[in-house]
């Protein structure tokens, strides 16, 4: 998830016709052969997203882990809530949409031991290394495996990058850089673009790579600068129960543990092995770079406890006007890490009372607007998917097997944490320049005296972080913003301040909890824009696509052809 308050927007397709009158009179824009009709305010109901946000991330619902009592209760509150707002079931006569997930948790870990070098080494798990399996296996036993220093890890072959030439890796251990090779660029250009985190510097990519190559371990190097979050991110999110998709083979053709290790365990790691880890990541950023075997030998073992559930995606769905079997989606994830590592007054539930039960009282909040104003020309979805926390699992099991199809899928805005900090002058976009969508959101903003500025810290890959990415990748165009950090009172560093506390403090922790004193003004003035904007996608013929050349045009005009 984004750090900070996000907005995730989708119109998706190939150019559409201008025209038509709108709600409120002739279309307001024509840039770029757009239809952007001018949309009328409307009361959104700051009741509603705060009296949800409370409910939601209360210790009752446990924090709403998939599959466990928290779920039942967030699929009783929000299809009660759903109804109420005067939407209808979005999945047939049911408001659910089942997702099969497999839960696997790590228990009587051994500590990794690396032998062969200047120096035996045994490291903790938790405080100086996490690990698990997507294998589904009652037991893993990793015993002196080698270990490879793979760089960043990548195969790229349009770009002419390969960390695994030369040496084949199966069996092996192989240790990976986080992000990718030019992260710390200071402006756009580079092989993988300059500071701009591409999906290769996702550590989900890392993983897949990894079992590609027939690794039988990966551990990624963390180093908070460059992942974009410290070590207790890492340690309360790898802890615990972590899902995923079932699989037909049951995960064997993953790799059995992957992993992450401190930065400092990696520093002693490669000094036992005679090198250095300065001077091994500087070589890692070079196109030609080899993998490094370190003559080291790593071992691991532990247990797992497995189970299998059904999981939910929750639907509902405003029927079009006019052309109902076209969409625009608003989506937010339901879910939550559940029980955590406690805090240390003993706490232990990781309520995520912004991440994300903000987003998901949003869509509540926005569902009852748009049914009071009138059901616009096109159907309004909105989708509150499930285990976004383990990889973004709910929504990618929708974009694989849509409700409704994606060709048809006209945008969305995706929800994902809303920081308290007040109304903001500008709203960052991440991405920016990438869809059509930047048309549609300069119309919004004009019409609320805002602007737009780009993401200060693409290093940070917030574009692959949220489920706006599960729908991107199958071609849905998506323009993903956040609320600023231009604040109204207190400017840049004001919005710094408050980025950095939440991350900081309670960012996958358990004081991710709801407080009253929360000042919901710029929240409010945030679900305006989202509004504005999913209404005049609603209202528009158009049909926006990706800009020539970026990454995810070709899949898009291949659904699109014909229709």
């Amino acid at each position: 998830m984004r750090l900070s308050p996000l907005l995730v927007l989708a119109p998706l397709g190939l150019l559409g016709l201008a025209a038509c009158q709108t709600e409120s009179g002739p279309s307001a824009g024509r840039a770029a052969g757009l239809d952007i009709p001018e949309v009328e305010a409307v009361d959104i109901a700051e009741a509603t997203i705060k009296d949800l946000t409370q409910m939601l991330s209360d210790d009752s619902f446990e924090g709403r882990a998939p599959g466990s009592i928290g779920e039942e209760k967030t699929i009783a509150l929000l299809t009660e809530r759903f109804a109420a707002a005067g939407l209808k079931p979005g999945n047939g006569d049911s408001w659910l949409q089942n997702v099969p997930l497999v839960g696997i948790e790590a228990n009587k870990v051994s500590p990794l031991t690396i032998s062969g070098g200047k120096t035996p080494l045994a490291f903790n798990y938790g405080s100086e290394m996490v690990i698990g399996t997507y294998r589904e296996t009652e037991t893993i036993e990793i015993i002196d495996s080698d270990v490879v220093f793979v760089g960043f890890g990548i195969n790229a072959p349009e770009k002419g990058w390969n960390d695994y030439a030369g040496l084949d890796v199966k069996g092996k251990t192989v240790v990976i850089l986080v992000n990718d090779p030019d992260y710390a660029s200071v402006d756009l250009t580079g092989d993988f673009g300059g500071k701009a985190m591409t999906y290769y510097g996702r550590w989900t990519y890392k993983y897949e790579e990894a079992a590609r190559q027939g690794a039988a371990a990966a551990l990624i190097v963390h180093e908070d600068f460059p992942a974009a979050y410290g070590w207790g991110v890492v340690e309360s999110s790898w802890t615990g129960p972590q899902f995923f998709a079932q699989s037909k083979d049951r995960g064997a053709r993953q790799t059995m543990a992957n992993g992450w290790i401190q930065k400092g365990v990696a520093e002693q790691l490669l000094a036992s092995a005679g090198q250095d880890f300065a001077q091994l990541s500087k070589a890692a950023k070079q196109k030609g770079f080899k993998p490094v075997p370190l003559g080291l030998k790593a071992s691991v073992s532990f247990a797992n406890s497995i189970t299998t559930t059904r999981s939910n995606n929750i639907i509902g769905i405003l029927p079009g006007a006019k052309r109902p079997d076209e969409y625009v989606l608003y989506t937010a994830h339901w879910d939550h890490l559940g029980r955590c590592k406690p805090a240390p007054d003993g706490d232990d539930i990781c309520n995520g009372a912004v991440d994300n039960a903000t987003g998901t009282a949003a869509l509540v909040a926005l569902a009852e607007a748009f049914a009071k104003a009138g059901a616009p020309d096109r159907s309004i979805v909105f989708l509150a998917v499930t285990a976004e926390e383990s990889g973004l699992l709910g929504s990618k099991y929708y974009a694989e097997n849509p409700v409704y199809p994606l060709k048809q899928t006209v945008g969305g805005i995706n929800m994902d944490a809303f920081l308290m900090a007040g109304p903001a002058k500008d709203v960052t976009v991440i991405g920016k320049g990438k869809s059509q969508l930047d048309n549609f959101l300069s119309a919004a903003l004009k019409s609320v005296d805002r602007v737009a500025t780009a993401d200060s810290s693409p290093q940070n890959g917030y574009y692959y972080r949220s489920d706006h990415f599960s729908l991107a990748k199958l071609g849905v165009p998506m323009l993903y913003i956040n609320g600023g950090e231009d604040l109204i009172n207190g400017g840049v560093a004001a919005g710094a301040a408050v980025s950095k506390d939440y991350t900081e403090n309670r960012y996958h922790g358990p004081k991710d909890e709801f407080n009253p004193a929360w000042d919901w003004s710029g929240v409010m003035a945030d679900l305006a824009l989202y509004y504005r904007i999913g209404r005049s996608m609603a209202m528009s013929t158009s049909w926006p696509n990706w800009v020539d050349g970026d990454e995810f045009r070709a899949v898009r005009d291949e659904s699109r052809m014909g229709s």
